[in-house]
């Protein structure tokens, strides 16, 4: 029997022990006990990760050796997701995501489990989907994005939210949400829709592959990571009171109703302008100017 016949795929879990708290690292010995009895017609290697640099590493060498029907799983928050979605775009390893960190906004809208038992079990069924992702390409280097790439008063919360200490979750997002809204004035964006040049005074412009940000906020609630398309959603200028009225409504995904929201879908965007920088999948991407544009089909992903 040749190599190839005789060699049994691979299923390599990558986990951040530290993610949510400490809780992957808990539970880690439990996922592990159910994959080795759920996962027995594959080679199971289980590694944990030193640092984001190491994570990096780990789980794009998985991804490079991948054959089909290898998987690749991350477990952690929405940064070792970050980290997954990039090492197996492009290869022939599936990602699986074992979501233990505190927003998950991946998983949430890419249509994998939302608790780590029910993760656990989807990787043991096996059943995938081919999902779409948002190419970035600026001065500062390119990467995918699975979630959402904002600028504005989001991206200022999102920065702000990931510098404090003391976390509560998704709350910590609101509690800051409040705080930035003090002293935020719009932004001006120069953008390029498609080739069509435009410039506006806005809140925040957001550019989805799925729709869900911030630990749960809907901020492009009828986003469909699999059409081949970028979902816009651009807030005009407002008063604070306004924000402070529509905000609840981001988690529901009513804040689309409102007159100041605009909609809008693209295959690719140009993001410019004054005092912007980026924040995607909950990490900080630099500065625009930027190229933004859809990628059809270019993860595999393991869901429900």
């Amino acid at each position: 029997m040749s190599e190839a016949l005789a060699r049994r795929r691979l299923v390599t879990v990558v986990c951040n022990e530290r993610s949510g708290g400490g809780r992957a690292g808990r539970v880690l010995p439990k996922v592990a006990r159910r994959l080795h009895d759920g996962v027995q017609d594959a080679e199971l290697h289980i590694v944990t990760s030193r640092s984001y640099e190491d994570a990096r590493d780990l789980t794009r060498t998985a991804a490079l050796s991948a054959r089909e029907g290898d998987v690749v799983a991350v477990m952690g928050g929405d940064g070792m997701a970050h980290l997954g979605l990039n090492a197996c775009a492009g290869t022939d390893a599936t990602l699986a995501v074992i979501p233990a960190g505190t927003g998950n906004d991946f998983a949430r809208g890419a249509g994998v489990p939302g608790h780590v038992n029910e993760a656990v079990e989807a990787l043991v069924r096996g059943t995938s989907r081919l999902l779409d992702l948002t190419h970035l390409r600026h001065a500062e280097g390119e990467r995918y994005v699975g979630a959402v790439v904002s600028s504005g008063y989001d991206a200022r919360v999102n920065r702000a939210t990931n510098e404090i200490n003391l976390r509560f979750g998704p709350l910590s997002y609101g509690y800051i949400a409040l705080r930035e809204l003090t002293h935020f004035e719009p932004l001006h964006y120069r953008l390029t829709v498609d080739g069509e040049p435009r410039e506006v005074d806005a809140m925040m412009v957001a550019i989805c592959n799925t729709g869900v940000f911030g630990g749960g906020m809907r901020i492009a609630p009828d986003a469909d990571p699999a059409d081949g398309m970028l979902d816009v959603t651009l807030v005009h200028r407002a008063s604070r009171g306004t924000l402070l009225r529509l905000l609840p409504q981001v988690y529901t995904g009513g804040f689309v109703r409102s007159p100041l929201v605009e909609r809008f879908r693209a295959r690719e965007i140009d993001v410019d302008g004054d005092d912007l920088f980026l924040m995607g999948d909950g990490e900080e991407m630099g500065a625009v100017p930027a190229h933004l544009r859809a990628c059809p089909d270019a993860l595999r992903l393991i869901v429900a």
